[in-house]
């Protein structure tokens, strides 16, 4: 059994973790549609709207989500239909489908599309929530790591968020951290040599003093600590 605080600080990291993403959400209701917006906002880095899908396959086009909730029922062209013209390109944009229908063959063909859930409406905050879950849980967990209470690594996207700013990382430097993470530990100059320096370049002192630096500009103040003669540790506890 988990404790209320172990549960508030899984739900915290979780919550910390979409700050990472994009959202395109299609409604055709405008009240719909204004209140879950407004609710996204405050969970993802950036948020699209459209009111039907011919604007979301525009807005698709130029934003490229990570995320797309959309309704079925849409005018025209429907959300399975939308979600078809977009996975004859792209079959790794998540999808969570919005609904009042619950018949079968709009089931079978959403289940085709690869979706991370459906949702029944009407769209409550409990059924929300399990839907965006359910969508953090499907990238690799070991790609996403919380520093801390604020920020966030995306190793797939070589990306570290403090959710208003995003530092791109070099190679080698997306490297270092997840190897500094993962392993938990001090990682000695010599892992580092052999991980990360490949054998094209050389480790001199000077060279890694000028990646630290570079580094600890896209970190949280104090999360990089350095044991002298000896290497690397990352602080839990940095702000």
């Amino acid at each position: 059994m988990y404790s209320n605080k172990d549960f508030y600080n899984m739900q915290k990291n979780f919550i910390n973790k979409l700050t990472a993403f994009s959202v395109l959400y299609v409604e055709d209701e405008e009240g719909i549609r204004n209140n879950i917006e407004e609710i996204l906002k405050h969970l993802f880095k950036e948020v699209f709207s459209a009111k039907n899908a011919s604007e979301a396959y525009i807005k698709y086009i130029q934003n490229k989500p990570d995320l797309i909730i959309t309704d079925i029922k849409m005018g025209n062209e429907t959300g399975i239909e939308l979600l078809k013209r977009i996975r004859e390109t792209d079959s790794k944009t998540r999808v969570i489908i919005t609904s009042a229908y619950t018949d079968l063959n709009y089931l079978l063909e959403a289940t085709e599309l690869h979706l991370v859930k459906y949702i029944v409406k009407p769209i409550t905050n409990d059924k929300l929530m399990e839907a965006l879950e359910s969508f953090v849980k499907s990238y690799d967990e070991n790609k996403i790591y919380n520093l801390n209470q604020n920020w966030i690594f995306d190793s797939g996207k070589s990306i570290v968020s403090n959710g208003s700013e995003d530092f791109i990382l070099t190679k080698k430097e997306s490297i270092f951290l997840k190897l500094l993470i993962v392993k938990n530990r001090i990682i000695a100059y010599e892992e580092l040599e052999n991980h990360i320096w490949d054998d094209d370049s050389i480790m001199t002192s000077n060279a890694m003093r000028l990646f630290i630096k570079n580094l600890r500009k896209k970190l949280p103040e104090n999360f990089l600590k350095n044991m002298q003669g000896i290497g690397y540790y990352y602080n839990k506890t940095s702000e």
